[in-house]
């Protein structure tokens, strides 16, 4: 029997707020990234490579070498609601000017990630004329996020 609980996505929680050059840790002030926005994917990029010993039978082993979280929010743009307004205002920045800091919520609440994160590939406003505008961005950890036990166990 399976006892393991089916959570749905909607539960996870994704924030963001300013990040300003040299700051160590963010504030408390968090803007949930949530308004009209209708899908949150996973775009995580890993580096592995694959090594074959002499102790083994020749078959490689695959070691990650690097993890990168990153998320892709998808919806539609509201240049009314705080966190969408953050990330829009980073269109045209670059370097330092990207970064943000991201906060996910695991779908239990148990969990959670902060860290400095990197947005691209803005879109805020783009559309058919007779459509909606449209909301989406790449939120990429700068370094692997710090995790945080909200269990209480």
């Amino acid at each position: 029997m399976n006892n393991h609980a089916k959570t749905k996505k909607r539960i996870t929680r994704h924030f963001v707020q300013a990040y300003e050059p040299g700051q160590k840790e963010p504030g408390n002030e968090w803007l949930e990234l949530a308004k009209y926005i209708s899908s949150i994917g996973d775009d995580t990029q890993e580096e592995t490579e694959n090594t074959a010993f002499y102790d083994g039978d020749g078959t490689p082993e695959t070691d990650v070498t690097s993890v990168a979280g990153a998320y892709t929010p998808e919806g539609f743009y509201d240049p009314d609601d705080p966190a969408q307004a953050l990330i829009a205002s980073l269109k045209y920045k670059t370097g330092e000017g990207r970064k943000i800091w991201h906060k996910v919520v695991s779908a239990n609440g148990k969990k959670e990630w902060v860290g400095r994160a990197t947005v691209s590939s803005i879109v805020a406003g783009a559309g058919d004329a007779s459509a909606y505008e449209t909301f989406s961005c790449n939120i990429r950890f700068d370094t692997i996020p710090n995790e945080t036990d909200l269990s209480g166990e």
